[in-house]
């Protein structure tokens, strides 16, 4: 007889609390993105999912609310990208599903990668006011993830919104991320055709 779950869980890699121990506010955006591209180079190290991290911070301060990283094979599940639990988890820390609400300060999501079609999906509804990205689209095509139907404007479609894009922020590095993942023999899970990657 099928027992419906009580709860959802996933458990982030145990190197996470370390890795984020001593990090409060991370000024200027390209050391924001070092500590993105860093911690997608530790989940491939560790072996604890594919190449990818993404992290919530305040906007203007540059305090870290929240790091993600992609847990799609290790967790055995699909929705379990970078960008999305960085995003859940800024929403339980702060205490709210809108990263925008009304009283709070601008919210960004610093993201190895650009987003899959399902990331850039969830971005308008979390809230966050701007998104920065690493590694471009095409990079993480180039080894093989699928990373599904986006709207060939992305970047506009988010402005429309209130959502301010940067791309291309410590692009080299972020893509070394993804093809040292390839070369190192890293699932490149649902990568058939019509499948999503990030």
């Amino acid at each position: 007889m099928f027992q419906q779950p009580d709860s959802i869980r996933y458990e982030l890699p145990p190197w996470i609390a370390d890795f984020v121990k001593d990090v409060g506010v991370v000024a200027d955006l390209e050391a924001r993105m070092d500590f993105v591209v860093d911690a997608a180079r530790r989940n491939v190290s560790e072996k604890t999912g594919g190449p990818f991290a993404a992290a919530a911070f305040e906007a203007e301060s540059g305090r870290l609310i929240s790091l993600g990283v992609n847990l799609v094979p290790t967790q055995r599940s699909s929705l379990l990208h970078a960008e999305i639990v960085a995003i859940a988890i800024a929403q339980d820390v702060l205490g709210t599903y809108d990263l925008g609400g009304e009283g709070m300060v601008a919210h960004e999501l610093v993201c190895s990668t650009e987003p899959c079609a399902m990331c850039l999906g969830a971005i308008p509804w979390s809230g966050v006011r701007r998104v920065v990205t690493g590694a471009r689209d095409c990079d993480a095509r180039e080894v093989g993830f699928d990373e599904g139907p986006k709207v060939d404007d992305w970047r506009g479609a988010l402005e429309e919104r209130g959502i301010a894009v940067v791309t291309d922020v410590r692009r080299e590095e972020a893509a070394a991320v993804l093809q040292a993942y390839a070369r190192g023999g890293g699932d490149i899970y649902n990568a058939r055709c019509g499948g999503w990657g990030t």
